[in-house]
């Protein structure tokens, strides 16, 4: 279970986090919640069908990683199309976007990983839940089955429904990209034998490299678990 996630009954997933791995991706996910922008706020009075048809911007981001995030769907063969696409797309999908990585600062709030200066995921990611070491959804049948159970030493279980379950494979792969880009890693670094895992300790990439493969292992179980 430690790292990993399972089934669990009725569907959805469950992980054990440690503190120190829970905060790492509480601060992965609001820094991604930054890179993506804040979201669109409704204007009092306007039509709900108006703004849900609002255009975006027709060219693709300037960051190379809000660009592997929001990729042109034609590529370089049908600039017009993509232009066109771009706008009615891309901010439906950042709006998908935050709210994936929101979803898992809330998970990750209700478990005790929120900051201590306070706050909330609706805004400034801060402070827990006060009801912060019990995951959601929690039946008194499942706590008396976590209790029973040998997590590490330190360790929280986190609980995710399905729908919260499809808002961390989302925020995790997001995570994966974003890092990825600014690394500039391919396919063949990803493999054992490729040069992600043979960084000597004093590289200073050698934290978010760290990083980036446990997010791949982390999203890795996640798909597998939620397959039918």
């Amino acid at each position: 279970m430690a790292g990993q996630f399972e089934a669990v009954p009725g569907g959805g997933a469950a992980v054990a986090l440690d503190e120190v791995e829970m905060s790492i991706l509480r601060s992965l996910a609001v820094q991604l919640l930054e890179l993506v922008g804040p979201g669109e706020e409704p204007v009092d009075g306007e039509d709900p069908l108006a703004s849900l048809f609002s255009e975006g911007p027709s060219k693709p981001p300037d960051d190379p990683a809000l660009a592997r995030l929001f990729p042109d769907a034609y590529g370089d063969e049908e600039p017009d199309f993509s232009s066109e696409f771009r706008r009615f797309t891309e901010n439906d999908l950042r709006a998908r976007k935050r709210e994936d990585a929101l979803a898992l600062v809330r998970t990750l709030d209700q478990a005790g990983a929120g900051e201590p200066d306070g706050g909330s995921a609706d805004g400034d990611p801060g402070a827990p839940h006060e009801d912060a070491r019990e995951p959601r959804g929690a039946t008194r049948r499942g706590r008396r089955k976590r209790a029973a159970r040998a997590l590490p030493e330190g360790s929280v279980l986190l609980t995710l429904s399905p729908e919260e379950s499809r808002h961390w494979l989302g925020a995790l792969n997001d995570l994966r990209l974003t890092i990825g880009t600014r690394l500039d890693v391919s396919d063949e670094d990803e493999t054992e034998d490729g040069g992600l895992y043979r960084l000597p300790d004093d590289d200073p990439r050698k934290p978010m490299v760290m990083a980036y493969l446990w997010l791949g292992a982390l999203q890795e179980t996640l798909v597998e678990t939620l397959m039918p």
